[in-house]
């Protein structure tokens, strides 16, 4: 996977959108700065990143033949890559807060954003986007954030990270490219934040109630066992867990 780096870019997202128009990329190609000024995040959020503090990356891949219905496991891949990374600093209680946030304790971490390329009607290309809060120490917009500094107390060069990061993402694009859905949906349930232990959610029109997360269907919701035992699946719009 070949990487670029860009000073400075508004969404590292969007500049890997309109670079790969341009250039009809072929090839897998993973785009970093260290100044990302208007980062993107889920249900159209700002992603708060201090410039030189943090690490934002894209990664580009094609994905032709890859079927419609297994893109969620694009998102669990990625979430599986990071998390893997963040255990060889020994980050504290790390889970994946579904869908694609990683948290350390009740803190974000991380977050994934992964938005499709399609062409003449066909999903053409994925890209793969993660903020990675590393050595900002103080979040205005953001109480619930944590960074790498936070939880362990040392600062990080942001080039030595990107180098860990190119082969551990490459390892998981591999893998999904060999087909290895059912085991990579196994490693990304047991990351799960929440999995298995009673939590509060509520819904669009602010009503609350108690379940418990009991995995994920394969189009990527979320599987939910109410108080009745029954389990039902919820959208990323339809719910919000509460904690």
């Amino acid at each position: 996977m070949r990487t670029v780096k860009v000073d400075a870019t508004a969404s590292t997202n969007s500049y890997l959108r309109e670079f790969s128009r341009s250039m009809d990329l072929q090839e897998e190609i993973l785009l970093w700065t260290d100044h990302q000024f208007a980062g993107r995040g889920q249900r159209g959020a700002t992603w708060e990143s201090q410039p030189f503090k943090n690490l934002t990356f894209s990664v580009f891949k094609r994905v032709r033949l890859f079927p419609v219905e297994k893109q969620f496991y694009i998102t669990m891949a990625a979430s599986l890559a990071i998390v893997e990374l963040l255990k060889e600093f020994e980050i504290p209680r790390l889970k994946v807060k579904w869908p694609n946030d990683i948290l350390a304790g009740n803190r974000k971490l991380c977050g994934i954003l992964i938005e499709s390329v399609v062409k003449n009607g066909k999903l053409d290309a994925l890209i793969i986007g993660v903020g990675l809060n590393v050595n900002q120490t103080h979040f205005e917009r953001a109480p619930q954030a944590t960074s790498l500094a936070l939880e362990t107390k040392k600062e990080f060069e942001l080039a030595q990270l990107i180098k860990k990061i190119n082969p551990i993402f490459e390892k998981y694009v591999n893998r999904i490219t060999r087909g290895d859905f059912e085991q990579i949906k196994v490693e990304y349930e047991a990351e799960l934040f929440k999995k298995d232990r009673p939590a509060l959610f509520s819904n669009p029109n602010g009503d609350r109630f108690n379940g418990m997360i009991k995995g994920v269907s394969e189009e990527g919701k979320l599987l939910l066992q109410h108080e009745d035992d029954a389990i039902r699946k919820y959208g990323l719009k339809e719910l919000k867990m509460l904690y």
